[in-house]
Parts: C-alpha cells; structure tokens; sequence
C-alpha cells in the first residue's frame, strides 16, 4: 500500500460465546481485509458487552471508550450480526447505537468508510432480513455498505477454529466483502477523503 500508513479496519460483532459462528465469519472477513494490506482489530465477545445505550449520559465505561475510538480510528468497518428472530443481534445494535457518540467528530458516525456487512442464521429468511436490517443502519449511519453483502445459511455452512468454511464459496465471499472495506478505504485515502480538512 502506498499511503502513509496502513488502512484500518475494525470488525465488529459476533456474540457472547468466545467463538461462535458468526465471530468465524468476521474473522475469515478481516482476513481478506488483511490480504489487501489493512491493519485489522476486533471488537467482539465479552468486549460487547455494553450497557444499553443512551444518548443522555454522557459517562462512558472502559469498553464503551474502547469501542467509540476504535470506530473513530478506523479508515472502515465490518459488521457481523447472528440472526435472532429475524433481525440482527440486540448485542451487535446497541454497540453500533455508540456510533452516536461521533455525532460532533469531524468525521460524524461512519461518514467516508465502507462498511463491510454479513449475517450468520440459522435458515435463509432470517439471514437475508437481518442483512437487510444491517444494510439500513449502515446508511442511517451514513456508511457506505459494500457491493458485496453475506447471508450465511449456518443450517448449509459451518466454520470451523483453523479459520476456514465448509463451503469454499461462502469463505471466498466473506475474504471478498474484507477485500472491499480495505480497497474502498484506500481509495478514499488516495482523494484526501480520510483527512478531515478536505472534508
């Protein structure tokens, strides 16, 4: 990579339990990020477990703190929901209502980053809707989500602890959507976008 220092993406997501599925799924992710010459960091698991947001309190805990800077600090994002009941994960959406907490940053919520987006259901309904849902927070959050989505069938794909799938497509696609969050932070990089006095 050319610019001064590495693209940063943050992955975000997963669940409580150290190694679940969709925690597989973003790490196969960050690794196509990684592929591409980004520097990667996750926040997942325990890191997750945020108190309930709310925009009236100003104090923050260690891993809000932690959380809020690694979004700031990141040229983009990818996010990583399991589906629960058709929709995205209430751990996952209230770390992503912290994104709030840029709102006065010179680059507000996820302005200027790709955001890099999959989910991991248990059934095809649940893992398209959940995308869905994810795909509209990212732009609420003025992200801007990759071509590339996942909807991962975790009932069809499994992942296992070496890092890989049990379906090559889905490993291809999900090193693709990381490919992506690192080659369009790159770009915005190479046109001054990730320099706060262009704008």
């Amino acid at each position: 990579m050319t610019a001064k220092r590495a693209i940063r993406v943050l992955g975000l997501g997963g669940s409580l339990r150290s190694g679940s599925q969709s925690e597989r799924a973003l790490r196969i992710a960050l690794s196509g990020a990684e592929e591409a010459g980004a520097v990667t960091t996750a926040v997942t698991g325990e890191a997750l477990r945020l108190p309930f947001y709310d925009a009236g309190v100003s104090e923050r805990g260690e891993l809000a703190v932690r959380l809020v800077d690694a979004v700031r600090e990141s040229d983009g994002v990818i996010v990583v929901s399991p589906g629960y009941h058709g929709a995205l994960s209430g751990l996952v959406k209230n770390a992503l209502d912290y994104v709030e907490d840029l709102r006065e940053d010179s680059r507000p919520y996820l302005h200027g980053r790709a955001v890099g987006l999959i989910a991991v259901a248990h059934g095809w309904q649940a893992a398209v809707t959940t995308l869905n849902q994810m795909r509209t927070i990212a732009h609420a959050l003025r992200g801007w989500p990759t071509p590339l989505g996942g909807a991962v069938n975790s009932a069809e794909v499994k992942f296992d602890e070496a890092g890989g799938a049990s379906e090559e497509r889905t490993e291809r696609n999900l090193r693709l959507i990381g490919r992506q969050v690192a080659e369009f932070g790159l770009a915005q990089r190479a046109a001054g976008f990730g320099d706060p006095t262009h704008g």
